[in-house]
């Protein structure tokens, strides 16, 4: 049994089925780890989402940002735009049934024998342990409940850029959908900022990329994301794992084998 990663495959569809194939990810005995944005920018986020489902015995996701707005235009939250390729899903039979899936899908996973933690984008270096896991819970227990459009209307917001136990529920609900979903970069005191996405080659301090900040649990877990594409060639701490390489971009597909770190690529294919 092998465990493999994957990240942002953004509804490059055919790339992922080739990369599966490529990787001998055997459907009896592996698992499959996908660290976010299953769907959005690519052309086939049906696909993704028909065959993700139909393997839910044999993978674990955590939510990234296009799959929160896939949901949230769903509920009629956020308008539909022609980037996100979304057209064919919103009008699929069984799109009731993916969502809903989709919304039962936590925002961070952690594997606590192999001691791994997986999220989107990142972790708030405010946050320990305790925080990371009561901030997600409250997440995923609002996107389940009935009212989860009402959620997702009140919840995104670029102006809460700092923790404080003192904020209200909703701002730290606002907070951490940031940090999990849209981290990238953090000033020296864990302040976000939510707009620069450019590579930290060409970004200057006082902007840190979010993993050169001091946590609170650094050496006890490894910690797989994606979101962050533009890293490119970026050195990292070794406890962080990047498997972002910008697919829909034309860049590529990558998966990761825990056991061995061997990595297996698939390009755009267009």
């Amino acid at each position: 049994m092998s465990i493999y990663f994957i990240s942002d495959i953004h509804g490059c569809y055919r790339e992922f089925k080739i990369l599966l194939k490529k990787s001998n990810f055997n459907i009896q005995t592996d698992y499959l780890w996908v660290a976010g944005d299953l769907v959005g920018r690519g052309p086939n986020s049906l696909k993704v989402m028909r065959y993700l489902y139909s393997i839910q015995d044999r993978i674990n996701i955590v939510l990234g940002n296009h799959d929160l707005n896939l949901i949230a235009v769903y509920s009629g939250v956020k308008e539909n735009k022609k980037e996100n390729y979304f057209d064919e899903f919103l009008s699929a039979k069984d799109r009731h049934q993916l969502i809903h899936w989709l919304r039962s899908q936590p925002i961070l996973k952690i594997n606590e024998k192999q001691k791994i933690i997986m999220v989107h984008a990142g972790i708030s270096s405010q946050w320990n342990l305790k925080t990371i896991k009561k901030c997600s819970l409250e997440i995923e227990k609002s996107l389940l409940s009935n009212d989860y459009p009402s959620f997702l209307k009140s919840v995104f917001n670029n102006k809460i850029d700092y923790w404080d136990f003192n904020l209200s529920k909703i701002d730290q609900l606002r907070y951490s959908i940031n940090v999990f979903t849209r981290i990238r970069y953090c000033y020296p005191n864990g302040k976000l900022n939510l707009t620069c996405k450019k590579s930290p080659s060409v970004v200057q301090y006082p902007l840190l990329p979010w993993f050169f900040i001091p946590n609170k649990f650094q050496e006890k877990y490894s910690i797989v994301f994606g979101h962050w594409s533009s890293l490119k060639d970026t050195k990292v701490p070794n406890q962080f794992i990047p498997i972002d390489k910008g697919c829909c971009w034309g860049g590529k597909l990558l998966m990761l084998r825990w056991e061995d770190k061997k990595c297996f690529y698939q390009s755009y294919l267009g």
